[in-house]
């Protein structure tokens, strides 16, 4: 029994303090599921939190995964087989820097919908999934003889709102589906975080990355007399695109985490181990601008995306020994890698012309988004045909989420990046001047959506595809749509024609040793994505700060097959190569 009393959490009656890390199972192949978990156990951890992912829970609504890389169940087992308790975060919200904040796309479909409040429409949502979350949680609960002692209710709600009767209905669910193990919210340390986002009946923890006697004086406003406990220590930071590599002094890491032992607080640090934002699940942040976050959660965390040991690692776990006067034993192996080399892309066909053998075709009057056709991730074609006699005139297209190509009869004539859109000039889109015709036009505009939004108040609008386009005064209407979620390419044709510019897609073979990890080097391609052997290792794209993208052993065998999709420029070889460039 896990109980939370004053001053103190206990467990099984006696006195019990939480060392946690943060470890996200949907971010990391279950082959190495162990592995990560006894280098957190050697750090000297007692516990591993972890949030969860709705949105490949639920794919589509009322159907549920929770196989392979989603097999929270086996997660938490694996876990207890090495001693280690579990703290769940299932949201429905998690942020965590995931498409979207874990919340499944075909939530936007309906534009009346409200998220992250007592709405009727999404709590008859947010209930399913909650219960079917709870079905699955329920026989890990430490109250069941399993190992997961707490969960959390909604998450960083005060940075979002602040309806009571919402979190209050998130308690009820998981209640009413026997989840009977304590629960908690947690919020940043300022008070109107701690205002909207907690309940006064519910245990209240604090996320930051340093000053924790300042967080903690603020906290005791609300919840006075309590263990301290930090949900997430902010041992390092993410990287968006565009961006420079984030990193964080080991010592200062050290320095922090040891203010926490002193003061007697509980620690979960965010993250312990990172992992990998593979596929097109990387989320976005969009204040001034909108930031896409890179396919690497490095995180700079204490155990790197690989499974790494960082110097980080070494002086934390010196603080956490000492604090709980452990014995040094000795630690897991180091991963090992492998340097493969130049990797030939002998196959090439071209990107545009295999759009529609690869897409669903839809019509729509109007430039309807990816989730109106219950696309989840991908890319999106819009295309239409102008009949008659028009003079030169400025195209305007709106609403680009979030990287655009057009083509006007069969030239590609702009391209357009909505990071770079600062003004929020044409309602995220562009302009671009169309030539004169007198018979037809053909317009082509193919859309990349990157991370939707995972944080803060723009998520509801974060729609992807486009939203209007004009020529002249003239709305434009009646466009063929194919949605492009590029999870199956075994009908592309290749040939031997295919240009190198102007959108590509390349496959090539390499033979791999087993158990070594590698990672692809994509410097002097553009823009795109490399799936190998069907599995989608993530998004590269030139601006960096990423170069390599991560590709872990458990994922190659003797010969692979290596797909190259790049929505601009590319080479025809490329190397895989033993070390990380981030």
């Amino acid at each position: 029994m896990f109980e939370i009393r004053k001053d103190s959490f206990y467990l099984d009656g006696k006195p019990f303090r939480i060392f946690s890390g943060a470890m996200h199972y949907f971010r990391v192949l279950p082959e190495y599921w162990e592995d990560r978990l006894k280098k957190l156990k050697a750090l000297g951890m007692n516990c591993v939190e972890t949030v969860t992912c709705w949105n490949l829970h639920e794919p589509k609504e009322g159907e549920f995964d929770f196989t392979g890389m989603l097999d929270i169940v086996k997660f938490c087992k694996t876990a207890q087989n090495l001693g280690l308790y579990v703290i769940v975060r299932p949201g429905p919200y998690t942020c965590a820097e995931w498409d979207f904040g874990g919340f499944p796309a075909w939530l936007l479909k309906d534009k009346n919908l409200r998220l992250r409040c007592n709405d009727s429409k999404y709590m008859a949502k947010v209930k399913p999934f909650l219960e079917r979350m709870a079905k699955e949680l329920k026989p890990m609960l430490i109250t069941n003889g399993g190992n997961i002692l707490a969960v959390q209710i909604e998450n960083e709600y005060g940075s979002y709102g602040n309806d009571k009767e919402y979190l209050k209905a998130i308690e009820k669910i998981l209640t009413d589906s026997g989840i009977n193990v304590p629960f908690f919210t947690s919020d940043g340390n300022t008070n109107f975080m701690l205002s909207g986002g907690t309940l006064p009946h519910i245990y209240k923890t604090l996320n930051f990355g340093s000053r924790a006697n300042t967080a903690f004086n603020i906290l005791d406003k609300y919840q006075k007399d309590m263990p301290k406990t930090c949900m997430e220590f902010w041992c390092g930071w993410f990287d968006h695109w565009g961006e420079i590599h984030h990193t964080r002094i080991a010592q200062q890491v050290a320095g922090e985490v040891k203010n926490l032992v002193d003061l007697g607080a509980n620690i979960n640090i965010y993250t312990f181990h990172g992992g990998t934002n593979f596929n097109f699940w990387a989320g976005a942040n969009n204040y001034a601008k909108y930031q896409p976050t890179v396919t690497s959660y490095d995180d700079a965390a204490l155990l790197n995306e690989y499974g790494d040991y960082t110097k980080a690692y070494h002086k934390v776990r010196k603080v956490l020994h000492e604090a709980q006067g452990l014995e040094y034993g000795e630690l897991p192996a180091r991963p090992i890698l492998q340097n493969i080399g130049k990797v030939n892309l002998t196959k090439r066909a071209d990107l545009w012309k295999n759009l529609y053998a690869l897409g669903q075709k839809h019509f729509s009057p109007t430039p309807e988004s990816m989730e109106c056709f219950d696309q989840n991730f991908g890319y999106i074609l819009y295309e239409t045909t102008i009949k008659g006699s028009y003079p030169s005139q400025t195209l305007y297209v709106e609403g680009v989420h979030d990287i655009a190509y057009l083509r006007v009869d069969g030239k590609l004539l702009k391209s357009y990046d909505r990071c770079k859109n600062k003004s929020k000039k044409h309602n995220d889109g562009f302009a671009c001047r169309i030539p004169a015709f007198d018979k037809e036009c053909k317009i082509q505009i193919l859309v990349e959506g990157m991370g939707r939004t995972n944080y803060g108040p723009n998520m509801e609008t974060d729609r992807k595809g486009i939203q209007k386009v004009r020529l002249g005064l003239q709305t434009i209407f009646g466009w063929d749509i194919y949605t492009l979620p590029f999870d199956n390419l075994d009908k592309v044709t290749f040939s031997d024609s295919a240009d190198l510019q102007g959108g590509v897609i390349l496959q090539g073979t390499f033979k791999a040793q087993n158990g070594k990890d590698c990672f692809v080097d994509m410097r002097g391609f553009e823009k795109g994505f490399v799936i190998v052997n069907g599995f989608n290792i993530g998004r590269y794209w030139k601006k960096g700060p990423q170069r390599t993208l991560y590709l872990p052993a458990p994922l190659l065998k003797e010969d692979n097959t290596i797909i190259v999709v790049e929505n601009a420029k590319a080479k025809d070889c490329l190397a895989i190569i033993d070390k990380h460039l981030l």
